[in-house]
């Protein structure tokens, strides 16, 4: 076991409640930065782990995001306790927050920085008021930043955002253990352009078998159209925003920053990767497997 190594704490997230989680071996966390396909890898694991679709819950409850303030903590770690069946988990913190065990499965998202900021800005606009209000209100009262307001200016939030760039960090932290065996890194643009190989990639890491009569249904599942269609069995997107499932699971496209940044913008972008990135890491993020770098070596695996 590596130990958690620092203590993130922000609107959304608290970095000591890791302290109150009980290890099993086989646990699977889901370590992704926001908007780079989250809740995509969730319904994929859940899809895998239940491959006839008879999922014991809806897919973002019964792999929770466990340090996240938006859930009553106390229930959650009750929910998690009582499973019975292999967990899953949720977390948006880098490597160096969370506990590193060897028996369990770590799997990292990745997506090109940009593709996630504008998914972000629509994310901060569509939610609820009294949910950042019950949020902003924590962190003031225990002197955290509140969360980032989009305000209807694409450029002015990305100095904002920019100057923090979390995704990077994340990357970072995470792109120095690929080599681990236990470490997965998945790329937003492979899942785009073939879902099918990538959830092989999952399963072959995570050793799920899926009868080949059943493959094409647990594919299917995953596919954001059918997501969009269910959410009902994903999640209960209406409590945290305005627009529901719609406004959550909003497009799905890559590249409509070009429409947006401008010049100038997308240049301090590139030199903020420069400074947290190596070169290696920078290509993979943006181009997935089309880059040619493969971080992890396990083999994509035949269900």
């Amino acid at each position: 076991m590596r130990p958690q190594q620092r203590i993130y704490r922000s609107a959304t997230t608290d970095g000591t409640r890791w302290a109150a989680y009980k290890h099993r071996p086989g646990d699977i966390f889901i370590c992704t930065p926001p908007k780079c396909g989250t809740t995509w890898m969730q319904t994929i694991v859940a899809s895998l782990l239940w491959p006839d679709g008879d999922f014991p819950g809806v897919v973002m409850e019964v792999g929770p995001w466990f340090d996240g303030l938006i859930y009553d903590f106390d229930e959650l770690l009750a929910r998690l306790e009582a499973q019975t069946h292999r967990r899953y988990i949720k977390t948006h913190t880098p490597a160096d927050g969370i506990p590193i065990f060897d028996t369990a499965s770590y799997i990292v998202v990745g997506r090109d920085g940009r593709d996630a900021f504008v998914s972000l800005a629509n994310h901060m606009a569509r939610m609820r008021a009294d949910v950042r209000g019950r949020l902003d209100a924590r962190a003031a009262a225990q002197g955290v930043p509140k969360m980032m307001e989009f305000r209807g200016d694409i450029h002015e939030f990305f100095e904002r955002w920019l100057s923090d760039t979390p995704l990077l960090h994340h990357i970072a932290s995470w792109w120095d253990l690929r080599g681990e065996p236990n470490v997965l890194l998945v790329h937003y643009n492979d899942l785009k352009a073939d879902l099918d190989r990538e959830m092989r990639r999952v399963a072959a890491f995570l050793k799920i078998d899926v009868s080949a009569s059943l493959w094409p249904e647990v594919v299917k599942r995953c596919t954001f159209e059918s997501m969009r269609a269910n959410p009902d069995r994903v999640g209960d997107f209406g409590s945290l925003f305005e627009g529901g499932a719609g406004a959550f699971l909003f497009k799905g496209t890559n590249g409509r920053w070009r429409k947006m940044l401008t010049e100038a913008e997308l240049r301090r972008y590139r030199h903020r990767v420069e400074e947290l990135l190596t070169p290696e890491a920078a290509c993979w993020l943006e181009h997935g497997s089309r880059s040619g770098i493969v971080p992890s070596s396990m083999p994509a695996g035949d269900p």
